[in-house]
């Protein structure tokens, strides 16, 4: 088995060598040890990457990932997790609908100011409540924004 040095990692994967180096400071991911300075990586390290990608994308945090892998290096995923997830995603583009038809009334609005206009006047208070609900709200757990 060849092991790949993790400029060669970071050069086929365009995984920056910090991230390397910060996902095994993690526990996602294990050198197998060095040479000279460089670490080592065995050569499934892409598809171990891909992993951990993957959920970030789907936006599970590291430690959330972290959580997927199980001893042996592979994928652990709970079902349950997922349809949470899934759960959460569904309210998401929901929201974000809603905010593609706001902002598209706002951009099609007729009046010659926006204040004008009933509909944006309205949209700036519920934007106004949600700023003052979530001021004293704290951030879910274990979600985390820091992305390397």
């Amino acid at each position: 088995m060849k092991l790949l040095d993790i400029a060669e990692v970071s050069r086929q994967t365009g995984v920056a060598a910090s991230t390397l180096r910060y996902y095994e400071e993690q526990g996602l991911i294990d050198s197998m040890g060095r040479r000279g300075l460089k670490r080592l990586f065995e050569p499934n390290i892409a598809l171990k990457l891909s992993f951990i990608s993957l959920g970030k994308a789907a936006g599970f945090s590291l430690e959330d990932i972290k959580g997927m892998i199980g001893a042996n290096g592979q994928p652990k995923i709970s079902r349950d997790k997922l349809f949470e997830r899934v759960a959460e995603l569904d309210d998401q583009i929901k929201r974000l609908q809603k905010l593609r038809e706001a902002v598209k009334h706002v951009a099609e609005c007729p009046h010659p100011s926006h204040m004008d206009c009933g509909k944006f006047r309205r949209l700036l208070q519920i934007g106004t409540r949600r700023r003052t609900a979530k001021a004293g709200k704290p951030s879910a757990p274990g979600r985390s924004s820091a992305k390397p």
